[in-house]
């Protein structure tokens, strides 16, 4: 594939909302997850919520869209300048010729979890003031993204679980490379809600802890919401040297089991090896791996295997999960704007929480944070149903 300019990019979570807060937690090696007190949620397990969401406030004429998730895709939206970088944008491309690609999985279901506590109590109906359509619909975020912008090209909502905002730039690059669209504002929103904690605690995946990917006594995942997007490009004629590039997407569906991983990795494997040919890359030119790394032990043991059998047991890797919690559908946006970040400031984030790394898993795993040359980064995301997807970002350089 031909490379992608990743012209701007921004994300909050609960290390920060925008990408000063954020690389500066991931500098210090900190973590924003904390008990959890959500709502009416009643589960002993950590969660990673973003502060000020509900007081954010949406257009006016954009009101039917009022909900959780949409107010934090709001939150992140204005951060770093990147409302005024699509605008500009607009006026660049034109409105037409513009994609809009977000991933989510559970879009704003928490808006239809508060509206079942207002059912008519004789008919069992839900409030007339509950809008299905804008809210809780899988394509509302993205509806609402292309409608705040102005935008008239394609739009597209991911929902592939956790891998669904990484997927996002796979539908972008096809999209551009086949001519019908010039750029691309990709990312994803997940926001917490009552279905995906109580869901996760009753598979038995949610840590009593904060989340400890790869550590020997790892027992779970920590729930956290976040919005995360870029702006893609077509390349330019020239470049700053530390500008960041999309090489290269690897995609693949292992179908093995609906939420547990292939115990050896095969999708995995496949996805990397994928976004490596799609780079022209060898795996000698990674640099750093950001895993998917949800603290589960089979999500882990899988991931290392899969990534021990491609790139051998020396190229350093890590989760940033124990900081930022598994954002889940917004996971991906999330972690690319990471690496983007790794890459720029020759940052190898150390895993958060991780005390003794699990001897048994053979992938270089990484605790403390490294310095040095970060050219070339992959990025993990893998989702229930063996939904995988690789992303590979690098300096221009």
């Amino acid at each position: 594939m031909a490379p992608l300019w990743v012209r701007s990019y921004t994300a909050t979570s609960c290390i920060g909302q925008g990408l000063a807060p954020m690389l500066e937690s991931l500098e210090q090696h900190r973590s924003g997850l904390k008990l959890c007190d959500f709502e009416t949620v009643d589960i002993n397990t950590f969660i990673g919520e973003v502060d000020g969401v509900d007081a954010q406030r949406l257009p006016d004429e954009l009101q039917a869209f009022n909900c959780r998730n949409t107010r934090l895709a709001e939150l992140a939206l204005r951060q770093d300048g990147f409302d005024e970088t699509v605008h500009g944008a607009v006026g660049r491309w034109g409105k037409s010729r513009i994609g809009v690609f977000v991933g989510t999985s559970t879009a704003g279901i928490l808006q239809t979890e508060l509206a079942y506590r207002r059912r008519d109590a004789s008919s069992g109906e839900l409030p007339d003031d509950f809008l299905y359509g804008p809210t809780h619909n899988s394509f509302s975020v993205a509806d609402y993204v292309r409608r705040r912008f102005g935008l008239e090209g394609p739009a597209v909502a991911v929902s592939s679980a956790c891998a669904s905002s990484a997927k996002v730039f796979g539908s972008a690059r096809r999209m551009i490379e086949a001519g019908v669209i010039d750029a691309a504002l990709v990312g994803g929103t997940d926001s917490l809600c009552l279905t995906t904690l109580y869901g996760f605690h009753s598979l038995q995946l949610t840590s009593p802890l904060p989340c400890r990917p790869f550590d020997q006594a790892r027992d779970g995942i920590s729930i956290g919401e976040a919005g995360a997007f870029a702006w893609l490009e077509r390349m330019p004629d020239s470049l700053d040297a530390d500008s960041i590039l999309l090489r290269g997407v690897g995609e693949s569906s292992d179908a093995y089991h609906m939420s547990a991983p292939h115990p050896e990795g095969l999708g995995a494997r496949r996805a990397m090896q994928s976004a490596l040919h799609a780079a022209q890359l060898e795996p000698a030119d990674i640099d750093y791996i950001n895993v998917h790394g949800t603290g589960t032990p089979s999500n882990d043991r899988s991931e290392s295997q899969a990534i021990t059998s491609v790139f051998g047991p020396t190229t350093p890797c890590s989760s940033t999960k124990g900081a930022t919690g598994h954002t889940l559908g917004a996971a991906g946006a999330l972690e690319a704007v990471i690496s983007a970040l790794a890459i720029q400031h020759g940052l190898m984030p150390g895993g958060v929480h991780t005390a003794t790394i699990d001897p048994t898993l053979t992938a270089h795993y990484i605790r403390e944070n490294r310095r040095g040359t970060v050219a070339t980064v992959l990025s993990n995301s893998f989702g229930f149903g063996g939904s995988n997807c690789s992303l590979i970002f690098g300096a221009a350089g």
